[in-house]
C-alpha cells in the first residue's frame, strides 16, 4: 500500500525550497492540523463529510484533489480511493448539497484524456499530503513516470503546480461542464489562458429561485507557453479549436516536451470572467508566485488557530482540536468579490458583502455561537447578507446554495439574529431584521394548506415555516396536512422565542408578549400518557411519525429555549428518568445535530456532574483524529463546533440566548486570545485528566459560579475561568434555580 518511488530517473523535479534552518518561522498550531479526519467511514454517506481542501478561512472557492465525481450526497474526495482524477474548485458546502459553478482540470503525460476515467492515476497515501493552505501528491502515470502535483489557494483563485519527467509531452485538461450541461470556453494561446463558464448548479430543482443567468466564470492562466490545444466534448477532442460552446465541455493545451514544472493559476468568479482576471490579479498576480500563495494562506489560519494555545492535551486531542477550527471556519462562505455580489434570488449583480452555504438547521445549534467568539469581525456583515436574500428573495434563507433550496424545516435565520442582538452586535439594520423575523412567524409560505412541503419536494415556493396556518389555529402543525409536522411545530415554539427576544430589545413590547406566550405551544405536542413529544393531526388525534432526522426520543427534549418549563411540564424525576433512559437505551444520536444539546440537559435538573459524564463520553464516542474519526457529517461546522465548545467546558443549550451551559473541559489549560477582546481568557482545570470529569468548583475571576452557567460577557471579558476538578462526582452546581430562569 505504501509503495515507494519506482525510477530515479522518473522522479520530478523538487517542487520547494528547503527554507536554512536559522529562517524557519515560528510553529504555528496550523502545523497539527490533520485535513484527513472525516474523509471516510463506516456509510458511504453518513460520515464527516470532509474533503483535505485547501484555501483561506471563509473562502468562497475551495481547491481539492478528485478521486471521484461529486454530486449530491457525493464528494470529490474519499479517503479509501485509491485514483486521482482531477483537481477541482468547488462550491459544495457539504455531503448532502450539490455543487454549482465549479471547475476542475488534470496534467497528464503523452495523449490527451478528456475522460475522468480514462486519466484516472493510481497514488499511494504514503506519497500524499495535505494541510489547509497546501495539498501535495504524487501520481503513478505509467511506464514507471510520475507526475507531482501541489494545489494551494486563495479565497477566489486556484494554484496548480506540477512536475513533469523529462521529455514526456505534459499537458493539461480542463473540464468546464459535464454531460448534459452546457457551457463555454475560450483558449488565448497569446495570454496562455483559458476562459470559460459553468452554468451548473446541482440543486437547481430545489426550490422557486431559477436563476437563469447564473455561472461560474473562471481564468485559468498558465506560467509555460502552449506547444497545441483545443477543445473537448465528451472523450472527443476538437484539435486546434479556440473556443466552443457545448455539453461535457473541456479545453486542452500541450507544453514543450522540455517543460518540467508548470504552473496554473485558476481564478474564479460568480459575476463574469472580467472579474474572475480581477480576482486573480488581487489574489494571485504573480504568475510563478505558488510559494508566495501558500505562505498566506497558511497565515491566515494562524491568525484564527494560533489564538488558541493547549497545555495538557495528547497529539490526537490537539489534531482533533485545530481540525476542528478549520472545519468550523469555513463556513458560510464568501459569495461577494470586491464589493460586488451575485444574487441567485434575484439573478442581478449587487453591491455589498455576501455569504452563501447557509446551513442553518444545523449551525444554528453551535457553530453560529462559535462563529461568535472565534470570527465576531464577520457576524454583522453575515447578518446583512441574510437580509440581503430577504430582500432579494422575501424571505430570510434556510438552506442557501446559493439560492434558497428548501432544505430541512424551520426559520432558524430567526435564532441566528436573536442570537446576534443578545450578543451585542449592531453593525446590521435592526429593524429590518425584526421585519424579517417577524414575517417567518406571521406569514404563511405560499400554497401553505395545499403542499406537503416534503423533504426536497420540487416546485415549491419558499418553504419559510411550512404549516403556519395550523400552527396558528391549533398551537401546533398539523402532521396530515404537512410533512415533519412535529419537529416543526417545536422549532417554531423555540423561534418564536427567538422572535419574542429580537422584539424586546427593539422595545417592541406588545409583539415580544405575543411571541413569548406563543413560545410555550410545545407544550401542545407532548403525550402526558406516554410521557414523550407526539405529532398531531388537525383534529388533535395524535399522529404517527412526523421528525425530523429523529425520533421521539431526541425530539421530546427537543425545547431548547425553556429547559425549566419542560421540566416542570414532565415533572422532574419523570424528566431525569426519561433522560436516563435516552442515554441507556442508545438513543442519543450525536451523528445528528437534534441530539447535540441533551447531554447538557442534566445541568437543568440539578444533576450537573451527568451533564459532566454524558459530555466526556460522547466525545471520546464520536470524534478521534483519524480518517474516519467524525461519527456524522460535520455540516458546515456543526459537528466540530459541538467539540470545540465542549472541550472548553461550555455549550450553547438556549442558542438564542447569550447563555452557555457548563459542561467538563477536556483540557488541563486553554488560553483564548479572542478577536476584538482585551485580555484573554483562560479556562484552567489544574490536575484535570481523562479520569477527573467532575467539577468540584468554579470560580471567575476569582469570583464563585455557583451554577452551571455563563454568559458571553463571561467569556469575551477575558480573565481567568478556573475549574476544580474531581474523580468522583461532586454536588457544585446542583442547587438554586436552575439556569435560565431570570
Amino acid at each position: 500500500m505504501r509503495a515507494r518511488l519506482l525510477l530515479a530517473a522518473t522522479l520530478m523535479l523538487p517542487l520547494v525550497t528547503a527554507v536554512p534552518a536559522t529562517a524557519r518561522p515560528r510553529p504555528s498550531n496550523v502545523d497539527l492540523v490533520n485535513p484527513m479526519i472525516g474523509t471516510t467511514g463506516a456509510d458511504p454517506s453518513e460520515y464527516g463529510g470532509m474533503i483535505p481542501s485547501t484555501a483561506p478561512p471563509f473562502a468562497m472557492t475551495r481547491w481539492s484533489p478528485m478521486t471521484r465525481e461529486n454530486r449530491v450526497s457525493r464528494l470529490p474526495y474519499h479517503h479509501d480511493d485509491t485514483k486521482i482524477t482531477g483537481f477541482i474548485g468547488t462550491h459544495q458546502p457539504a455531503i448532502w448539497m450539490g455543487d454549482y459553478g465549479y471547475v476542475s482540470g488534470m496534467p497528464g503525460i503523452g495523449e490527451v484524456k478528456p475522460g475522468t476515467d480514462a486519466r484516472a492515476m493510481p497514488f499511494s497515501r504514503a506519497d500524499e499530503k495535505a494541510s489547509p493552505q497546501k495539498y501535495t501528491v504524487k501520481m503513478r502515470a505509467g511506464d514507471g513516470k510520475t507526475i507531482g502535483a501541489e494545489l494551494t489557494g486563495t479565497s477566489r483563485v486556484g494554484i496548480m503546480r506540477f512536475g513533469f519527467p523529462a521529455d514526456s509531452a505534459p499537458n493539461f485538461v480542463l473540464d468546464a461542464t459535464r454531460a448534459g450541461i452546457t457551457g463555454g470556453v475560450a483558449i488565448d494561446p497569446a495570454r496562455r489562458e483559458i476562459t470559460g463558464y459553468n452554468p451548473d448548479r446541482q440543486d437547481s430543482k430545489l426550490g422557486p429561485f431559477k436563476a437563469p443567468r447564473f455561472k461560474g466564470y473562471f481564468v485559468a492562466s498558465f506560467d509555460t507557453p502552449f506547444t497545441g490545444y483545443g477543445t473537448s466534448t465528451g472523450a472527443t477532442l476538437h484539435e486546434g479549436e479556440r473556443a466552443r460552446t457545448d455539453a461535457g465541455l473541456g479545453a486542452f493545451v500541450r507544453f514543450p516536451s522540455s517543460a518540467r514544472r508548470v504552473q496554473v493559476r485558476i481564478a474564479t468568479s460568480f459575476i463574469s470572467v472580467e472579474q474572475a482576471r480581477e480576482n486573480l490579479d488581487r489574489e494571485a498576480p504573480d504568475p510563478r508566485g505558488f510559494d508566495r500563495v501558500a505562505a498566506r494562506t497558511k497565515a491566515a489560519w494562524s491568525e484564527k488557530l494560533d489564538r488558541v494555545d493547549i497545555e495538557g492535551a495528547t497529539p490526537d486531542q490537539l489534531a482533533t482540536f485545530y481540525t476542528g477550527m478549520v472545519h468550523a471556519l469555513q463556513y458560510p462562505s464568501e459569495m461577494s468579490e470586491y464589493g460586488r455580489y451575485y444574487s441567485a434570488y434575484d439573478d442581478r449583480v449587487h453591491k455589498g458583502t455576501s455569504y452563501t452555504s447557509y446551513s442553518l438547521w444545523d449551525t444554528f445549534r453551535a457553530e453560529n455561537a462559535f462563529l461568535t467568539l472565534f470570527a465576531p469581525e464577520r457576524v454583522d456583515d453575515m447578518v446583512t447578507s441574510m437580509l440581503q436574500d430577504y430582500r432579494e428573495g422575501g424571505w430570510l434563507p434556510m438552506w442557501k446554495n446559493p439560492a434558497e433550496t428548501n432544505i430541512m424545516v424551520g426559520t432558524n435565520a430567526d435564532s441566528i439574529i436573536a442570537e446576534a442582538i443578545a450578543k451585542g452586535f449592531t453593525g446590521f439594520d435592526r429593524n429590518l431584521a425584526y421585519e424579517a423575523v417577524r414575517k417567518d412567524a406571521t406569514t404563511p409560505p405560499d400554497r401553505d394548506t395545499e403542499l406537503r412541503f416534503s423533504d426536497r419536494e420540487e416546485g415549491t415556493p419558499v418553504e419559510a415555516r411550512a404549516g403556519l396556518t395550523t400552527y396558528k389555529r391549533n398551537g401546533w402543525v398539523a402532521n396530515d396536512r404537512t410533512a415533519e409536522a412535529g419537529s416543526r411545530t417545536l422549532d417554531y415554539a423555540y423561534e418564536d422565542w427567538a422572535v419574542a427576544q429580537a422584539a424586546k430589545a427593539l422595545g417592541k413590547t406588545d409583539d415580544a408578549k405575543f411571541f413569548l406566550d406563543r413560545s410555550k405551544n410545545y407544550r401542545t405536542v407532548y403525550n402526558a400518557s406516554t410521557g414523550f413529544m407526539q405529532a398531531r393531526n388537525f383534529d388533535g388525534s395524535w399522529a404517527d411519525g412526523g421528525w425530523t432526522e429523529g425520533d421521539q426520543w431526541v425530539y421530546s427534549f427537543d425545547v431548547m429555549h425553556d429547559v425549566p418549563g419542560l421540566i416542570s411540564l414532565m415533572g422532574k424525576e419523570r424528566f431525569l428518568a426519561l433522560l436516563d433512559r435516552h442515554f441507556a437505551g442508545g438513543h442519543n444520536n450525536h451523528t445528528n445535530e437534534p441530539s447535540h444539546h441533551i447531554g447538557y440537559l442534566y445541568d437543568y435538573a440539578g444533576r450537573p456532574w451527568q451533564t459532566q459524564e454524558r459530555v466526556r463520553s460522547i466525545a471520546a464516542a464520536n470524534y478521534a483524529n483519524r480518517p474516519d474519526g467524525l461519527t456524522g457529517n460535520d455540516d458546515c461546522g456543526q459537528m466540530s463546533a459541538w467539540y470545540l465548545l465542549s472541550s472548553l467546558g461550555i455549550y450553547p443549550v438556549n442558542p438564542a440566548s447569550d447563555q452557555y451551559a457548563v459542561g467538563s473541559p477536556f483540557f488541563t489549560k486553554v488560553t483564548l486570545r479572542l478577536p476584538g477582546t482585551r485580555r484573554p481568557l483562560v479556562v484552567s482545570s489544574p490536575g484535570n485528566a481523562a479520569d477527573r470529569p467532575y467539577v468540584e468548583s468554579l470560580r471567575l475571576n476569582g469570583k464563585p459560579v455557583t451554577q452551571p452557567l455563563l454568559s458571553q460577557r463571561d467569556l469575551t471579558g477575558g480573565g481567568e475561568l478556573r475549574f476544580t476538578m474531581s474523580a468522583v462526582p461532586k454536588p457544585w452546581g446542583g442547587d438554586g434555580t436552575p439556569p435560565g430562569v431570570r
